[in-house]
């Protein structure tokens, strides 16, 4: 395909980055390299626009001086793993046409051993005109609302049969498709993007299989890491998963499979592990406020110790904030799991997907067993942002339409239709909604609206408004010992003064 310019959304380069790293835990030996990285001409004008570098860091000697020595003897001992890596990178991510091996933070003098993209594979690449033409039979033939399939399907065939996606590469093709789709059916979960089919090499189980359930993926995973305070704007903005691709389903296309169930079982709950299941923080705030960040939803079956875990670090204060400014998604069972411990124990209606494939209904209730405390006859706060999305919105909405949590913040992102990635080609998937919420409710969901906040504030405040409601709650308790009274009134006089809303006025 011709080269284009494009760029990969920040949420992609994460999702692709983290399918490199199981790429290279198979390729090299513990300690060989430390990471990878994705780049494009927006990180750095060396690099064409429409085309990807990948970056291979390895372990730096203590004196720059040796740099030279030290890459030559890698070289030397890992020229199979790095043949291995041009392979699949020129197979699953075409744009990426250099590969370097270099120190961390290298500047102009650090050496680098760069590699181009294996041009003989170009040939094994499907053309733009056939990634369009099995995108539109998959669409067709799985997309919840087949009328409106048929409708965007006729639309695309129109612009194909014009030359329209003849010249482009994957990254303008999956970007060009992608926004006309979603412009034709306001569907923020139907996309094209880069990561496909198994490799030639190493099979992976495809995305709609050895999962739990349907997956409400987001943009793209958070990184994690530690980060700012939790009521800034700045605290690590990057949503949940990818569309179609919970992060608790395994290593995913380029990963190497685990051998059995057993052992993938494990493998994927020690994935999920590496940011605690989506639980980013879990703290108990002055005025004994309970606070939650939760980035994303994960599967109950890998995730429930730690949701049960956290919940009983708050089940003793007096009000909870949950955060879900950065949650991009999720499982269903897992918002069912997390809305469970703020119910009683008699089974509330949460929810209904409706399987357009099947015409059947799944209904989900709370669960009348826990393993852990409930946290009931307290008010819950939910801080919401307009990239909260998919499962975080279900999450938002659920509480909302049941009356037992007062949503703060910006309208939600508007995805509310689980979804299943199609590989397309080794370089290329799609992401396709299969089904669709009911709540039981309203009888409809946020689906292209979004969740409407009860309180309409920035995102960036709305960490404040929730705190400083939840304070006045406390202090208006009988029976407020004096230390939490005191915690409580000096933590509201050092909320600003947006803090308060008209409600409270």
């Amino acid at each position: 395909m011709t080269r284009m310019e494009a760029t990969v959304e920040r949420s992609e380069i994460v999702q692709i980055e983290r399918v490199l790293h199981h790429e290279l835990k198979s390729l090299f030996a513990p300690g060989a390299v430390q990471r990878g990285v994705l780049l494009q001409h927006d990180d750095d004008p060396a690099i064409p626009p429409g085309q990807l570098l990948v970056r291979v860091l390895i372990p730096a000697p203590p004196q720059p001086e040796d740099y030279q020595q030290v890459l030559a003897a890698w070289q030397d001992t890992h020229r199979a793993g790095m043949e291995a890596l041009r392979r699949e990178l020129s197979l699953r991510l075409p744009p990426a046409r250099l590969l370097e091996f270099t120190f961390e933070n290298p500047d102009t003098a650090t050496p680098r051993l760069l590699l181009p993209d294996d041009g003989p594979l170009a040939a094994e690449q499907p053309s733009g005109r056939q990634i369009v033409t099995r995108a539109l039979a998959l669409l067709r033939a799985n997309y919840v609302f087949p009328e409106l399939a048929e409708q965007a399907a006729a639309a695309v065939e129109a612009r194909l049969a014009a030359g329209e996606y003849d010249d482009l590469d994957e990254i303008a093709l999956t970007d060009l498709l992608t926004s006309q789709l979603q412009e034709i059916t306001d569907d923020k979960h139907l996309a094209l993007r880069l990561g496909g089919g198994p490799g030639p090499r190493r099979g992976a189980p495809g995305p709609d299989r050895d999962a739990p359930g349907p997956d409400r993926g987001g943009p793209g995973p958070d990184r994690g890491g530690p980060g700012p305070s939790p009521g800034s704007p700045d605290a690590r903005p990057e949503p949940g998963p990818g569309p179609g691709r919970d992060r608790d389903r395994g290593p995913g296309p380029g990963g190497a499979e685990p051998k059995g169930p057993e052992a993938r079982t494990l493998a994927i709950r020690q994935m999920g592990r590496v940011d605690n299941f989506g639980i980013h923080r879990v703290e108990r705030l002055p005025g004994n406020i309970g606070y939650l960040d939760v980035r994303r939803v994960a599967v109950p079956a890998f995730a429930g110790p730690a949701i049960s875990a956290a919940m009983e670090l708050v089940v003793g204060t007096y009000a909870l904030v949950i955060d879900l400014r950065r949650n991009g998604g999720g499982a269903p069972e897992g918002v069912v799991l997390w809305c469970s411990y703020l119910f009683s124990e008699e089974s509330v209606h949460l929810n209904d997907i409706y399987h357009a494939g099947t015409g059947e209904t799944r209904q989900f209730w709370s669960l009348p067993y826990l393993p852990g405390s409930r946290y009931v006859d307290r008010p819950v706060y939910v801080l919401t942002s307009n990239r909260t999305f998919s499962g975080g919105e279900d999450f938002c909405y659920t509480l909302q339409a049941a009356g037992r949590a007062e949503l703060i913040g910006e309208t939600t992102g508007g995805g509310a239709h689980p979804t299943r990635g199609f590989p397309i080609s080794p370089a290329v998937h799609i992401a396709i909604p299969f089904a669709r919420s009911i709540n039981p409710v309203t009888g409809t969901n946020w689906q292209g609206t979004g969740v409407v906040p009860d309180i309409a504030v920035p995102a960036a405040k709305a960490y404040d408004v929730a705190y400083a409601r939840a304070l006045a709650h406390v202090l208006a308790l009988d029976d407020l010992i004096p230390p939490v009274e005191h915690e409580a009134r000096e933590a509201l006089a050092g909320l600003p003064p947006t803090a308060s809303t008209p409600a409270e006025d």
